[in-house]
């Protein structure tokens, strides 16, 4: 049975207004310290009253927040399994290393993914691959293999990210949804490219390269590792035939700024959920504006706490959604 998703859309449009605008930014960009940036978000509702005064701890709180209200308002939160996948791939990461090197993965497991990390780690631990979900089971089996026999890490990081772009690929594709097969497909072709780009600069193999890549839409991965292969400008020359040519400036800046224009990019293709009444799509986009917001939040306050320049910072902002 298709979800009603009436009472949650109704939910969203009100926190929808609490969202930081733009003006909003520039404020907190604008005070005098790091302490006065804290005023002015707690101002704003940040925080659970206590007057958190670490940086990391309040953006922590407000990303559990986030997920805790999603929980409230949707029954089964498994239409946005999409979201929170990455987040299983990234503690199977920490999982298998933390394994291999006899390490306790204290502190380096993500919060709000689909798969417990605790029951991740024991299932991976224990050698029961089985007992993990499809999805998880059999990079986890030859990451850890892979690990064991090379100690290549690199590898090993190669096969979970390659996993996780297409086992995100593969949820947009049977969504139904056109929102969330756009994000996914933007999720998977942005890894692509940052692969790409990697790759040509420290000059890895073609062979190397194609297996990274992960199948999407709107790239041809044999011609992206074929020009990868050469060179970062032959990237850059492919990317200007498709549809991420406006990204092609960003990448020549830095990776963080195609991470801008990726984000940018989807806020844009986000804001038509504002006037839609029903479905799913209204939450994701409010997911992705909080998200996003946080990323702005930990930017500036990184920078408050390292003495960075307002304009340097600026360059960085990611567009909000409001």
């Amino acid at each position: 049975m298709q979800q009603d998703y009436t009472y949650a859309v109704a939910r969203i449009r009100f926190r929808e207004t609490r969202l930081l605008s733009d003006a909003d930014l520039n404020s907190l960009l604008s005070a005098r310290d790091i302490d006065a940036a804290l005023r002015l978000l707690r101002d704003k509702g940040w925080g659970d009253g206590s007057g958190v005064k670490d940086p990391e701890a309040l953006l922590s709180l407000e990303e559990q927040r986030l997920w805790d209200f999603i929980g409230e308002i949707v029954e089964d939160k498994s239409a946005l399994d999409f979201l929170r996948v990455p987040n299983d791939f990234h503690n199977l990461k920490v999982t298998v290393k933390c394994i291999v090197r006899d390490e306790k993965p204290d502190g380096l497991f993500l919060n709000n993914s689909v798969t417990d990390p605790v029951e991740l780690y024991d299932a991976v631990k224990k050698r029961e691959y089985d007992h993990l979900p499809e999805y998880l089971c059999e990079p986890a089996r030859e990451a850890m293999s892979t690990l064991l026999q090379t100690g290549d890490g690199q590898l090993c990081d190669m096969i979970i990210d390659k996993a996780c772009m297409e086992y995100v690929y593969r949820l947009g594709k049977e969504s139904g949804n056109e929102l969330i097969e756009l994000y996914c497909e933007l999720f998977t072709a942005a890894s692509d490219i940052k692969i790409a780009v990697r790759s040509a600069k420290t000059n890895k193999k073609h062979d190397f390269i194609l297996r990274a890549l992960a199948q999407c839409d709107t790239l041809d991965i044999k011609k992206l590792a074929s020009a990868a292969a050469v060179s970062v400008d032959e990237v850059l020359s492919y990317l200007g035939s498709t549809g991420y040519s406006g990204a092609v400036d960003a990448i020549r800046t830095s990776m963080s700024a195609f991470e801008k224009w990726c984000d940018d990019h989807l806020t844009d293709e986000m804001k038509s959920q504002k006037w839609e009444p029903f479905g799913v799509g209204p939450i994701v986009a409010y997911i992705n504006a909080r998200e996003n917001e946080m990323k702005a939040v930990r930017l500036i306050l990184c920078a408050k706490v390292n003495g960075l320049s307002e304009e340097t910072v600026k360059e960085r902002l990611r567009s909000m959604y409001v």
